[in-house]
């Protein structure tokens, strides 16, 4: 490395201001860093006509406008296929515009669609929005379905939904089941592995077709990006999903490209860290009297925990409690406000521990949710297990006795 900067080469002097757009002076090479360098730009620069008359939007070879790709969001692709098992991956501004990347890719006026019961809520309403104005037939399905899949299918069926486990209510499916029948059949499946950031579910090991990551989750882990992503081994689909994406104009900021990268590192040792202590917590929870079932699949009594075992290598911090019926929806309310290091919010994923109550039955249409008593989903966060446990115990004593 030199002492000083390369100085600008001679030439005619030019006002000021053309030079701030036109700078001559080379920026000094052999600078490297562990950080990807963060690459801003909606106009991409081509170096001649003919390059830019040869452009094929199928290739990923050639820069194209920085809506689709610039070298951040490909580095961010690149790992995230990588943490998946998968060969490609797609960014998408959101996890439900990674859903939704999904739906405008493969579906249209005609076909049907199998959505699992315990979908994520906002999947749910796209699939009635679709079914409504589009002309698709959205159908939910019990979640714990497994073989009994080949029943449900139809001759225009033409993507099965999968969710594993239920973001709220923890259901396991047999995905390989299921993704075989699909397969037979020609069916594209979709997952939701939100669940396991693609460190504990390898999705496409067990047929799936598509993983769909919200990577607003863990992959961040700073609850402060919102971004998604589909990934798959499969280059034809992923071909229908880049036209789709491009078509409907879904891009990323290279800035949050930079922070979900900045997260990656770090995502495993926090994933683990929050499954240790989610898993105390469950255990504990589930011998309080206050509780009538605690749903981890980890734990024996949790639907699909035998497909867990088999499927998965791990948990998160992500897990629900239904609480005995003799407690009111008014009580688990002030139960829920009254904890003090539990936050109230959608998301989760970073390193702050939620608390949020739901009304299961009311959001069910396949079949009839066995539980009668208020659930309440816990995220676990990165706070010591000690004070996150006596912050509850708090809050039941106070509110629950």
């Amino acid at each position: 490395m030199t002492d000083d900067f390369p100085a600008a080469p001679a030439g005619a002097a030019r006002d000021p201001q053309t030079e701030l757009l036109h700078p001559v002076t080379p920026v000094q090479p052999g600078f490297e860093s562990f950080s990807v360098p963060t690459a801003r730009a909606s106009t991409v620069i081509f170096p001649d006509l003919a390059s830019m008359r040869a452009l094929d939007w199928r290739s990923d070879a050639q820069w194209r406008y920085g809506l689709h790709a610039t070298p951040t969001s490909v580095a961010l692709q690149q790992r995230i296929a990588a943490i998946e098992g998968g060969r490609y991956a797609l960014l998408q501004p959101s996890g439900l515009s990674a859903i939704s990347n999904v739906y405008f890719a493969f579906v249209k006026a005609g076909d049907d669609v199998l959505v699992p019961d315990n979908v994520y809520s906002p999947n749910r309403e796209h699939g009635d929005w679709l079914a409504q104005d589009f002309g698709i037939t959205v159908r939910y399905y019990d979640p714990m379905v497994g073989s009994g899949m080949a029943a449900l299918l139809r001759p225009n069926t033409r993507l099965i939904w999968l969710e594993a486990p239920g973001s709220i209510t923890m259901e396991v499916p047999d995905v390989p089941t299921i993704t075989a029948l699909a397969r037979e059949r020609g069916i594209v499946t979709a997952l939701d592995n939100t669940y396991s950031a693609g460190l504990v579910f390898k999705p496409f090991e067990h047929g799936v077709d598509i993983s769909v990551q919200a990577l607003t989750k863990y992959q961040s882990g700073g609850s402060d990006v919102l971004m998604g992503a589909t990934i798959t081994a499969d280059h034809d689909l992923y071909l229908a999903m880049k036209r789709a994406r491009m078509r409907v104009g879904l891009g990323v900021s290279a800035d949050d490209c930079s922070l979900v990268l900045r997260g990656l590192p770090s995502m495993q040792v926090r994933y683990r860290a929050h499954e240790r202590s989610a898993l105390a917590i469950a255990g504990w929870l589930k011998r309080r009297p206050e509780v009538a079932a605690v749903l981890h699949p980890a734990f024996e009594d949790c639907p699909g925990h035998a497909y867990w075992k088999r499927d998965f290598t791990g948990a998160g911090g992500l897990f629900s409690v239904v609480f005995d019926p003799r407690y009111t929806s008014a009580q688990i309310d002030a139960f829920v406000e009254g904890l003090e290091l539990f936050a109230l919010g959608w998301s989760w994923g970073g390193a702050h521990s939620i608390a949020m109550p739901y009304d299961i039955a009311a959001m069910r249409t396949a079949g009839t949710w066995p539980h009668r008593g208020v659930l309440v989903r816990f995220y676990i966060g990165l706070e010591h297990e000690a004070d996150l446990r006596a912050d509850i115990e708090r809050s039941l004593t106070r509110h629950l006795r």
